[in-house]
């Protein structure tokens, strides 16, 4: 502890001042209606001593308040100043991973199309305050979120741009003249959005690009963005996520050569490439080019195509066929494509036995293969977009919660009738035990 002396001074018109130097009272200037005026003023200081404080508790009274702190990430300033208000643009061609990833393959094409709509197809549910909420206007909204779109439409878009993309976008539409309502919802284009982080290194805003054009969403006067971003993790990106069909490209690449190596192979009759050897002791080792244009177009027009599958080929005295190419036998052809196929699934959580790739496809294989399908790629799927939605939408409908409804998803029903079996055989647990468990309202 220690002792403080402090001094307060009083003005008055009589005294003497502080400054000891001066013996008259220091005058004050002043301005008052244009023209100057002294008065003479004087200090009165009284002393009185402060025992037994904290040094802490004094320095407080003579510091100045703070302002008060926001939480804040050490790593996103790093990331900010490199990226600050300039738009980040994605690391890679969304159009090449659409088009031979995608529209080419149709394993890729499968996953992507079984994901999207098993995640679309899992009904959304509204809770407040623990219970089911039906007849909210936040389950209206979800149910028909747009004209154009009822809510498995929509959010089959926003799955298929997740798994084809890595990323997903939501756009909230406000109703009134300040927007304050959430009216309707739309799936933006993964391929044509833009992150503009702030200057903390966090999404500032979201750039829109179609015809030649761009608009800018930002945040409204409270602070909410009305852009949802899900995205898929990326480890090598702050704001784009990996998609699954990057992760399987050289697998896909792989499928379609296989593809257009079959393609050409029927194209040439189903025979493997080789060469027309000429050899004549007569004539001498070499064709004229009369000969040689003759033959190469008579190959060209007669001996390929499928029309001309199994037509003889007329061999000249001195002309001999060698095959220079490997047999799909020799290739292991076919057991490469289902093995790339294989990993196409593997990437997307696919269960092979789903899409019909040969090997184990008994009837009780693909019964488990659909419930680990839901189970494990599904169903977090569903999980997560439910979780996103509730914290995005909870600014503007606080207290509501979004969750999977996972009792109206067919796929599960031997999964709940074990539950409400184990649970009926339970005889320790009391009726209300039960219904929680079961995951139904008390």
């Amino acid at each position: 502890m220690v002792t403080v002396s402090l001094g307060v001074c009083m003005a008055s018109s009589v005294g003497w001042p502080l400054h000891r130097r001066s013996p008259v009272p220091l005058p004050q200037r002043g301005r008052r209606g244009g023209f100057s005026f002294a008065f003479p003023t004087t200090l009165h200081c009284s002393l009185f001593v402060l025992n037994s404080i904290p040094p802490e508790r004094i320095l407080m009274l003579f510091s100045k308040p703070r302002p008060p702190e926001a939480k804040d990430s050490r790593a996103a300033r790093l990331i900010a100043l490199t990226t600050g208000g300039r738009p980040q643009w994605t690391p890679r061609d969304y159009g090449a991973l659409a088009a031979e990833g995608f529209a080419k393959n149709p394993v890729a094409y499968r996953c992507v199309r079984m994901i999207a709509e098993a995640a679309a197809a899992t009904p959304l549910a509204v809770f407040v305050e623990g219970r089911r909420a039906d007849d909210h206007p936040l389950k209206r909204l979800l149910d028909r979120p747009n004209p154009e779109q009822g809510g498995p439409d929509l959010m089959e878009a926003f799955f298929g741009n997740l798994q084809v993309a890595g990323n997903a976008y939501l756009e909230a539409a406000g109703e009134g003249a300040e927007n304050r309502s959430i009216g309707e919802l739309y799936a933006l284009r993964a391929d044509r959005m833009t992150v503009v982080p702030g200057p903390r290194g966090w999404p500032l805003a979201y750039d829109y690009q179609a015809a030649g054009r761009t608009v800018r969403i930002g945040r409204d006067g409270d602070g909410w963005l009305p852009v949802l971003h899900l995205k898929l993790f990326n480890p090598t990106n702050d704001y784009y996520g990996l998609s699954p069909l990057e992760a399987a490209a050289f697998a896909i690449d792989v499928h379609n050569a296989s593809s257009a190596w079959n393609k050409a192979l029927l194209d040439n009759s189903a025979r493997p490439s080789g060469a027309l050897v000429y050899s004549s002791k007569d004539a001498g080792d070499r064709l004229t080019d009369e000969q040689f244009d003759r033959l190469k177009t008579e190959l060209a027009s007669v001996h390929s195509g499928t029309a001309n599958a199994g037509r003889p080929l007329l061999l000249e005295g001195g002309l001999d066929w060698r095959a220079m190419s490997l047999s799909p036998a020799e290739m292991d052809f076919t057991e490469g494509k289902h093995a790339a196929a294989r990993e196409i699934a593997l990437a997307f959580g696919v269960p092979p036995q789903l899409l019909g790739i040969p090997g184990d496809l008994s009837y009780a294989n693909y019964r488990e293969a659909n419930a680990a399908f839901w189970r494990g790629t599904v169903v977090p799927l569903a999980q997560r977009a439910a979780r996103a939605l509730t914290g995005w939408l909870g600014a503007k409908v606080p207290g509501a919660t979004i969750v999977p409804d996972l009792d109206a998803v067919p796929a599960l029903s031997a999964e709940r009738d074990a539950l409400w079996s184990r649970l009926q055989a339970a005889s320790f647990l009391t009726d209300a035990e039960r219904r929680r468990l079961a995951g139904l309202e008390q």
